[in-house]
Parts: C-alpha cells; structure tokens; sequence
C-alpha cells in the first residue's frame, strides 16, 4: 500500500490565482467515466470522492493514513485518498469500490468476501477489497501471511482478519483470467456508456 506523496506548497501567486478562478481544474477517469471539476488545491483526494462525485464507498475513517478505509486504487495502486491532494491526480485512471463491480455482477473478490464471510460492519471492508484487488494483480496463490501484511495497511475493529484472509485466499485461488476477464468486460461496458449505446 502506497500513501501519496505530499503535494509541494503553492507559492502566493498561484493560491491567488486559484482563489479567484474558482479553483484548480483537475481532470481524471473515475470507474471508467471522465470527470473535470474545478478544486480548492487542499483538497482531500476522499473529500473529492466522496463529496464532488458522490461516491460514498469510499470511507473516511482516521484522517491520518492509518486506517485504510479511504483506499482507492489510483492508476492501478492501492493509495489512501486522505493522503493525497485531489489536484495530485489529475490526468490519472481512478476505481473505488462501486468501479470494481460490472452491469450490476460483483467482482469475483467481491463474491470471495461475500462467500466468506469477510466483513461483519462494513465499514473497513471497501478498502481492504482494493487493498487485496491490487496485491492479487501480482501475487497468485498467497499464502495466509503474504495476505496479512498485503493488508495490514488497512485495519477492521470487528472480524479479527481470520475471514479477511480467508476471502482473499478464495480469490487468489481463482484463475488469473477471472480478474482478466472481468477488467475487460468493464473496459467494454465503460467504453459502450461513454459512447451512450
């Protein structure tokens, strides 16, 4: 798991300029579909999420990249959003957890965690999802304590991880072309949306 990097402070001129053009445009591909806003530079890459897009699966739990409840993947990287400036990611391919999911099918991590039993509360568990989704991309067949420190950037306060890790066993046991699969079928479903068919 990746925290971002700190942004680099703007100088007087720019803030100004930021201030009195409404904000910094920030361009970016969220679960397949483009978005632009234009954005205070301090603002949180998960405030962004969550309250310019409305996508609310991801979680604001610690505000200080401990907990892991605010992980999306950022350009295909496990990143905590409460450590990254929405402006740091303008031009980059985003997904939450609502993007993992295909025309109303789970994702097969997400069918893994459901047949599990990986979670009790929720509200821990989209982050620890894309914190796995990311690890499994290059780690086929983990073993149990491969898993533990794959997510032990992400903390849950009810399951004590023995389900977790049992989930993500599951998944990882799956085929390669399961997640292959799946990733081009959103490809094509995001591409036929855009195109408006």
């Amino acid at each position: 798991m990746v925290t971002g990097a700190r942004a680099k402070p703007l100088g007087g001129g720019a803030k100004a300029r930021a201030k009195e053009d409404g904000g910094h445009p920030v361009a970016l591909t969220v679960n397949g579909v483009r978005a632009a806003r234009r954005v205070e530079p301090r603002t949180l890459l998960v405030d962004f999420l969550r309250e310019d897009l409305r996508l609310t699966g991801t979680h604001v739990g610690c505000d200080t990249s401990h907990c892991g409840a605010c992980t999306v993947l950022v350009d295909g990287r496990a990143i905590k959003s409460c450590t990254m400036f929405a402006v740091q990611v303008d031009g980059t391919r985003i997904t939450t957890i609502e993007g993992l999911a295909s025309h109303g099918r789970m994702h097969p991590i997400q069918k893994a965690f459901k047949e599990h039993h990986g979670l009790q509360c929720g509200f821990c568990t989209p982050g620890v999802v894309l914190a796995a989704y990311e690890f499994l991309q290059n780690h086929r067949h983990p073993t149990e304590d491969e898993i533990r420190v794959a997510i032990s950037g992400n903390l849950c306060r009810c399951t004590g991880y023995q389900n977790i890790v049992r989930s993500v066993v599951a998944a990882g046991a799956l085929p390669a072309s399961a997640f292959a699969a799946r990733r081009s079928s959103a490809r094509r479903g995001d591409s036929r949306r855009r195109a408006g068919r």
